[in-house]
């Protein structure tokens, strides 16, 4: 469903050399891996035998029996679409490959050699198996068979995979990166890697690496502690990676077997190689047969995944402090660069009490100790109107004071006023240009003032207002350089949070009530001045929806069914599927036709992977239409 697909790392139990048990423990664990609609399964390396059958191996009881044991899973399956890959020895002229074997209903579909066979320390798999890279490209064996190192297999049009065994992923240049260069979105790892102390944390880096490297799944699966331990312990790690993150995990050293699923979407991965890489520019040096497989279970419930509901903002505390830090960092780094450039001798902010100019303003507070200048040379400007509230006022106040920046104070109550006489528009009539008239007043007062000043005006906008276009044109839309363009409004409350932490008591304070402030732009007349009264999200929805659409919408290209059934997951008791839909119909709508406001916006910094600059991450012509998105969008339920 919308690209995504359910795959399975199993370790079951062994019985070394027992080829019957370890057969029925295979088809076990398949059947519940059919139970969970899983699309693909992969099993460990020499899962039929065991890997440490020594030199057993050159049995040919063991190796034909080997062969009937994939014949006999292969035909346990054959009324289900589901692709196991398994591992088992075969034989071919004269020689024995250690091999993953490619089974979908009821047939072997394809049989991949290993490539890179250790032979150091306690390894010796070259006394036993030849190399895959021996096997000539386009080679068929039984039953016209396809065996080599040169499969790529395809189900769909997201979906299409190779494999590599073991060895192979701790090579310099892994079969998987030519495999992931060809196409393939999810790599499979038959392994058997024995139990060393780091060893774990070193392949789990290595497994995530390989997904970030090749922007793609990867499933891995080892044997486990059934392996004799004659000289070796085998833990029976699996790990289910996409794109660089742990998506599953199973606890090592089980006894029982295990079986690991992860609901991973494969859309999203092709849509990183679009827009995201420069993966389509590099030419593989092998050329691959495609093997066309039937097309296979679709995960119908993303139970083994997590959506976030905030994507711009990382669950885990300590994560989350490194992105802040970071963040901030850049922000700052930015505007030095920028102050330092034109000659700059003040920086100038309005400050509002609110969330966007709190954060503009500690961004300037930091500069300034980069670039040892006293706090006194930003001067921090508020401007009440006729909305604005005791709450954000003393707030504003009190936190400039607090950072030691200059305060000016400006009414533009009275300049307003003048302004609607001047282009004959009733006071008392609470339309768009009651509004954008106070949000231009306040712009025209700080371009000048940084003139006066010779200083340099910063903005405050952020990336969701970017994106609804929710500023006015000309107004807060303009500044001189803007240090929250990339900074989505989820985001800009846990930054806030973050220099809190860090602040003294008194500023502390102060920023975390400025926290817990509705989102307002503050231009209607507010009869209770103690409270905000005019509440952005009463108007265009929750931002938090919006940010989630953004993410979704910008960075996979996804379209409105999908982020709305994933929003639906995500904000599951939150949010009803009508306010879901609506608040996306607003956001798509504003979208397209508040492009042409993002086609003529200031310089800024770039800080995620989002960004909307005109000159950079984001071209759109100002006039595209977006009739194809909201037919989407009024299909849905239907």
């Amino acid at each position: 469903m919308f690209g995504f697909y359910r795959f399975a790392a199993v370790s079951p139990k062994m019985k070394i050399a027992d080829i019957p048990f370890n057969t029925a423990e295979i088809i076990r664990n398949a059947q519940q891996c059919a139970k969970q609609e899983v699309s693909a399964a992969v099993f460990p390396e020499m899962a039929v035998t065991g890997y440490t059958c020594g030199d057993l191996f050159f049995q040919t009881a063991l190796q034909n029996e080997a062969m009937n044991a994939i014949k006999k899973i292969a035909a346990s399956f054959a009324s289900s679409s589901m692709i196991l890959i398994i591992g088992a020895p075969f034989s071919w002229r004269n020689a024995l490959f250690n091999c993953a074997f490619v089974l979908q209903s009821g047939k072997i579909r394809g049989i991949i050699p290993k490539v890179y066979n250790p032979n150091y320390r306690e390894f010796y798999d070259k006394r036993y198996f030849k190399s895959g890279a021996t096997v000539p490209d386009g080679t068929s064996c039984r039953n016209a068979v396809p065996f080599g190192t040169d499969l790529l297999f395809t189900c769909d049009h997201n979906f299409s995979f190779g494999i590599e065994i073991c060895e192979d992923l701790w090579t310099v240049i892994p079969p998987s990166s030519q495999q992931a260069l060809a196409g393939a979105t999810a790599l499979f790892n038959l392994s058997a890697s024995n139990a060393l102390v780091t060893k774990s944390q070193y392949r789990r880096d290595l497994v995530q690496r390989q997904s970030a490297h090749c922007m793609a799944a990867y499933i891995y699966t080892s044997s486990g502690v059934h392996e004799s331990s004659t000289d070796l312990v085998f833990d029976g790690h699996s790990i289910i990676a996409q794109n660089g993150r742990t998506a599953a995990e199973n606890q090592r050293f089980h006894r029982d077997g295990s079986i690991i699923y992860a609901d991973i979407d494969l859309a999203k991965l092709k849509a990183v190689r679009a827009c995201e890489s420069s993966i389509g520019d590099a030419a593989g040096e092998k050329e691959f047969r495609d093997i066309h497989l039937s097309e296979v279970f679709t995960s119908p419930t993303l139970e083994y995944t997590h959506i976030d509901a905030n994507p711009f903002v990382p669950d885990n505390p300590a994560e989350r402090d490194t992105h802040c830090e970071e963040i901030f960092n850049i922000q700052s780094a930015a505007l030095a660069k920028r102050f330092e450039h034109i000659n700059a001798q003040r920086l100038v902010v309005g400050i509002s009490g609110g969330l966007d100019s709190t954060l503009a303003l500690l961004v300037c507070a930091e500069t300034m100790k980069l670039l040892k200048r006293p706090m006194y040379d930003i001067l921090a400007v508020t401007m009440p109107g006729f909305g604005t509230s005791d709450r954000t006022y003393t707030n504003a106040a009190e936190m400039i004071k607090l950072i030691g920046a200059e305060f000016q104070e400006i009414n533009i109550r009275d300049a307003c006023m003048l302004n609607f006489r001047d282009i004959d528009h009733d006071p008392e009539v609470y339309d768009t240009t009651y509004e954008n008239v106070q949000a231009r007043e306040r712009t025209l007062i700080l371009m000048n003032i940084a003139n006066s000043q010779n200083g340099l005006l910063v903005g405050t906008g952020d990336l969701s207002e970017i994106a609804l276009g929710w500023s006015t044109y000309n107004g807060d839309h303009m500044s001189m350089y803007a240090v929250n363009c990339a900074v989505p409004k989820t985001l800009i409350r846990y930054l806030i949070a973050w220099v809190a932490e860090n602040s003294e008591k008194k500023l502390r304070a102060v920023l975390e009530d400025i926290i817990a402030t509705p989102v307002s732009p503050e231009l209607l007349p507010n009869t209770r001045k103690s409270e905000v009264n005019h509440k952005t999200e009463d108007i265009i929805g929750p931002y938090e929806l919006h940010d989630f659409f953004l993410y979704h919408f910008i960075k996979y290209g996804a379209e409105p069914e999908k982020i709305s059934y994933l929003a639906a997951l995500a904000f599951s008791g939150k949010y009803s599927q009508e306010q879901i839909l609506n608040t996306l119909k607003i956001f798509i709508t504003r979208f397209f036709r508040q492009q042409f406001k993002r086609s003529c916006i200031p310089d800024g910094p770039k800080v995620g992977t989002i960004c909307l600059s005109p000159r950079g991450d984001w071209r759109m012509p100002s006039d595209a239409c977006a009739e194809i998105w909201l037919e989407r969008l009024e299909n849905i339920g239907k």
